[in-house]
Order: C-alpha cells, then structure tokens, then sequence
C-alpha cells in the first residue's frame, strides 16, 4: 500500500493499519519503515473483533485483512486473508474503490 499511497490518496482513500503491538512497538515500527499512512496499534484486539479480523495462534498471530469502509460508515469490501500471502493486490482495491465511486 505504500507504493501506491499516492493513487489511493487521489480516489480520497484514507488508509489506516491496525497492528496487534503495544503503542510503543508499533511507533517505532511506523517510525522505523517511514510509513506515510496512518497506524493505529490494536494490542487487545478490539478493532479486530469489530471487523471479524480471524486471530490464528498456530500462524503466530492476526490473519490479512482488508476492509474498505466509505463515507457513511458502510462496510463496502471485505478481504479476510488465510496467510499473508493472500492479501489482493493493490489494483483490486482500487479497483473495488473506482467501482464503489461509480455507484449511486
């Protein structure tokens, strides 16, 4: 996502990252990857539940997942990830985030 921050930030695309470490870990990762997104760390998984984020302890933790919310509130796309390398490609969120504009 950081590759294409800027096509997202163009379509109006906020994007923010729950992490499952404490606020002073995930801080110092944000710091140390000079990520320009928005990070919000997540250590008793109360964002996640909200989301239905699946947490695996035999995969070491938090399973991907993507969830596009709109203006209103919606939940308008979802992606819930079986290991990291199932995460969709950037140009299918984007994708999903065209489609969604083009809606009434």
């Amino acid at each position: 996502m950081q590759r294409d921050h800027e096509q997202f930030r163009n379509r109006g695309v906020v994007i923010l990252v729950l992490g499952p470490e404490k606020p002073e870990a995930f801080r110092e990762y944000w710091k140390n990857e000079g990520l320009s997104f928005t990070g919000l760390p997540d250590p008793t998984h109360s964002v996640l539940k909200r989301y239905g984020q699946e947490v695996n302890l035999f995969r070491l933790g938090r399973m991907p997942a993507q969830v596009m919310i709109d203006r209103k509130g919606m939940v308008r796309y979802v992606h819930y990830g079986h290991s990291m390398m199932d995460i969709p490609e950037n140009g299918e969120i984007l994708a999903a985030v065209d489609a969604m504009e083009k809606e009434p």
